[in-house]
């Protein structure tokens, strides 16, 4: 076959180049509707957490050059309902028993808070608050098809533009344009992963990845290096999928050597909220 010649090869590229731009906004659009239908099954599962109470483990660990540990605790707590709020109440930290009068001035110091904050949601939400993003259409790709908890699962990457916008009152200018700056590079340097099965439009894992904070403030002192956050969700019950855990690592460079952040908190056994429900003390 005889190549076009350029005068009639021209209308034949503007012609694909018409359909290729036509086909990928139509893809776009598809992946975009999908995610429409999962954040509509995120938002169902963030209103049913305010109908249960669990258990709750607490793991932090700070280690300097050489794995040295520097700082650390393990705490339990279990969460239960008194006077129509949902109250973390400390069980054991390091393995030791919480005594009584600590445990009481933690709750109804908890308590004070929770009702200044008069928020509709229990405490326990709000530590996986920053999972809760906002998305963008058109700032999704499809990865690929993968196995997840021996599910069929879809892995979609996200590309923020408005992850880290707080939409807070800001009245100084100068702090506006602060945080919009911060705001701005934080919104670059991310890169969300979502794991979702497609059967049910429902998200079983979460990771932020290359939350380099390297641009804040202080990194004279100490250099703050990728900061990697996952959650992922469970099904303590038929249909329903709630939190079941979130891990932060960080890594840290100061003038001491290498530094590296462990923040671990796991959620258990589940179970509806009673209006007549009392502390469990072990």
């Amino acid at each position: 076959m005889r190549p076009l010649p350029p005068r009639r090869l021209a209308p034949v590229l503007a012609a694909l180049a018409l359909l290729a731009a036509a086909a990928a906004p139509a893809a776009q659009t598809d992946l975009d509707q999908f995610m429409s239908r999962v954040l509509e099954r995120r938002d169902e599962n963030w209103k049913k957490m305010q109908q249960y109470t669990l258990e709750e483990r607490e793991v932090l660990q700070l280690t300097g050059p050489a794995d040295v540990p520097i700082y650390g605790f393990v705490r339990d707590y279990t969460w239960y309902l008194r006077d129509g709020i949902f109250v973390r109440s400390p069980l054991r930290a390091n393995g030791a028993e919480v005594a009584e009068d600590e445990r009481r001035r933690y709750e109804d110091d908890w308590i004070r808070r929770e009702r200044r904050r008069r928020r509709d949601e229990p405490r326990f939400v709000s530590a996986a608050y920053f999972l809760r993003f906002r998305f963008d259409p058109g700032q999704y790709a499809l990865v690929g098809r993968e196995t997840l908890a021996g599910r069929e699962v879809l892995r979609i990457e996200y590309y923020p533009t408005k992850l880290f916008t707080e939409g807070r009152a800001r009245p100084s200018r100068r702090v506006r344009e602060r945080d919009d700056e911060v705001e701005e590079k934080m919104n670059k340097a991310s890169l969300v992963t979502l794991w979702i099965d497609p059967a049910i439009h429902q998200i079983l894992k979460y990771d932020f990845d290359n939350l380099d904070m390297d641009f804040l403030p202080g990194r004279a002192l100490v250099r703050m290096g990728e900061i990697d956050a996952v959650m992922e969700m469970g099904q303590p019950f038929p249909g329903v999928w709630l939190p079941a855990s979130i891990r932060i690592r960080v890594g840290m460079l100061s003038a001491a050597g290498a530094a590296a952040g462990r923040y671990d908190i796991t959620y258990h056994d589940y179970r509806l909220a009673d209006v007549k429900s009392r502390i469990r003390v072990p």
